[in-house]
């Protein structure tokens, strides 16, 4: 099992810049690969971003590829999403989630999610 909870999220100007955090616990940090994906009130939920289990590999969405950065501490058992020039279409309930290696562009082939954590961007 590994349980996640997210942190990070609130309301920024529009190009302001954020950074989510998620604290994993429950197995081994480098046994997992993890993935960010959002969802915006209407929408169906989103790829964000991926990232290997050793974080030697990541991929990002087109819409954020740029822009939003994922990495990992395996030491620290956290994974984030650096996040700068945002912009209002940004805004979301942001999820952090885990699997068996490999990673995983798609949501439902996630094990475990966090709670997420709202990010609204104003213009």
């Amino acid at each position: 099992q590994v349980q996640l909870v997210e942190s990070g999220g609130g309301l920024v100007q529009a190009g302001g810049s954020l950074r989510l955090s998620c604290a994993a616990s429950g197995r081994t940090s480098g046994s997992y690969a993890a993935g960010w994906f959002r969802q915006a009130s209407g929408n169906e939920r989103e790829f964000v971003a991926r990232i290997s289990a050793g974080g030697a590999t990541t991929r990002h969405a087109d819409s954020v590829k740029g822009r939003f950065t994922i990495s990992r501490d395996n030491a620290k058992n956290m994974v984030y999403l650096q996040m700068v020039g945002l912009k209002p279409e940004d805004t979301a309930v942001y999820y952090c989630a885990a699997k068996n290696p490999p990673s995983s562009d798609s949501w439902n082939e996630y094990n475990y999610w966090g709670q997420g954590t709202q990010v609204t961007v104003s213009s």
